[in-house]
C-alpha cells in the first residue's frame, strides 16, 4: 500500500514537472517590459559611447578657448566630445601635448612650435593655420608712437619667435633698426640702430597686459590683450593683414606627430575653418582676430 502511494506521489510530481517544462519559459529567460527597456537604454548607451569619439584639446582662455566652444556642438554632430583644457603659458600645452595628455592644441604660431620643438626635444606638427591675432603696441606711460621719450621702457615677449615679431613691429613704426640677417630669431642684441633709446624690457608674454601701467609701450600678443580686455582698436600700431607678421605668425591647430591621419583631429580643423566659426570670429572680436584666407 505504501509502495503504490509513493508510486501514485513520484509519479504526480514528474508530470507537474515536465508540464512547467514544456509549457513555461523559466522567469529570468523572459523579461518584463521594464527590464526590456533598461536593457535597450544600456545597449543604446554603450552604443552612444561607442560611437563618440572623445578628444582634449588644450588651449589660452582667449581667444582659443572662445573660438573651440563656438565649435563644440559642430563637432559633437560629428560624434566627436572635445573637452578643452585652458593653459595661462606657453609651454605646459606643449609639453601635456608631447607627454599624450592632450590630443591637441591651439594657442600658438608655427615659428614657436619650430622653436619649441628644436629647445625641448618635441616632437609636435601644425595640421593648419586657423587665424592671427594682430600683434600690437600699447600705450602705457606714453600714448602716442610721435611722442616717445628718449630711454622710453619697452616691454616685449621674452621668448625668442614673440620677441622678434614684437621687434619688427616697432621697427615697421620707425622706432628700431634690427638686424634682417636675424629674422624671426631676433632679440635685443640684434637691434642696429635705436635712435631713442628704449630700455627692451622682456617679459612673459601673458604677463605683458599687467606690465603696461609699469612701462611706456609695451608690445603685447593677440590673445593676451583680448583676454586683458584691451580692445586692438586702443593699439597705437598692430599688425595688418599683410605685414610680415600676419604672414608669418597665423595660429595653428597643433598635434604631435604621427596623429595627423585621425579624422577626429582632421574634422577639428575643418570645423574651425568652417563659415560659421569665421563668422563667429568676426563678430565677437571686431578685428582682434582675424581668419585665415
Amino acid at each position: 500500500m505504501k509502495k503504490r502511494v509513493f508510486a501514485l506521489l513520484l509519479g504526480t510530481v514528474l508530470a507537474v514537472g515536465a508540464f512547467a517544462g514544456c509549457g513555461s519559459t523559466p522567469a529570468d529567460s523572459t523579461p518584463t517590459d521594464d527590464q526590456q527597456t533598461t536593457d535597450d537604454q544600456q545597449q543604446a548607451e554603450e552604443k552612444t559611447q561607442g560611437d563618440t569619439v572623445t578628444i582634449k584639446v588644450g588651449a589660452s582662455p582667449a581667444p582659443h578657448a572662445e573660438i573651440l566652444a563656438q565649435a563644440k556642438e559642430a563637432l559633437a554632430a560629428e560624434g566627436i566630445d572635445m573637452q578643452v583644457i585652458e593653459f595661462s603659458d606657453y609651454v605646459q600645452p606643449n609639453t601635456a601635448l608631447e607627454s599624450g595628455e592632450l590630443d591637441a592644441n591651439y594657442f600658438q604660431h608655427e615659428p614657436y612650435l619650430i622653436s619649441f620643438n628644436e629647445e625641448k626635444g618635441t616632437h609636435l606638427i601644425s595640421m593648419g593655420n586657423i587665424h592671427y591675432e594682430p600683434m600690437g603696441i600699447y600705450g602705457g606711460k606714453t600714448t602716442s608712437l610721435t611722442e616717445v621719450p628718449d630711454g622710453a621702457k619697452v616691454a616685449v615677449p621674452n621668448d625668442t619667435t614673440n620677441e622678434a615679431r614684437a621687434l619688427l613691429l616697432l621697427e615697421a613704426n620707425g622706432l628700431l633698426k634690427i638686424n634682417a640677417d636675424a629674422g624671426i630669431k631676433a632679440t635685443k642684441l640684434d637691434i642696429l640702430e635705436n635712435p631713442h633709446n628704449l630700455d627692451i624690457i622682456e617679459v612673459e608674454a601673458a604677463q605683458l597686459p599687467r606690465s603696461l601701467q609699469d612701462v611706456d609701450l609695451a608690445v603685447i600678443n593677440g590673445n593676451y590683450a583680448v583676454g586683458a580686455g584691451l580692445s586692438v582698436n586702443d593699439a597705437l600700431a598692430k599688425e595688418e593683414k599683410d605685414s610680415l607678421g600676419a604672414q608669418t605668425y597665423p595660429n595653428i591647430i597643433a598635434v604631435k606627430e604621427g596623429s595627423e591621419s585621425r579624422p577626429e583631429l582632421q574634422k577639428l580643423v575643418e570645423t574651425l575653418r568652417s563659415d560659421e566659426t569665421k563668422d563667429f570670429i568676426a563678430e565677437k572680436y571686431q578685428g582682434a582676430v582675424e581668419t585665415i584666407e
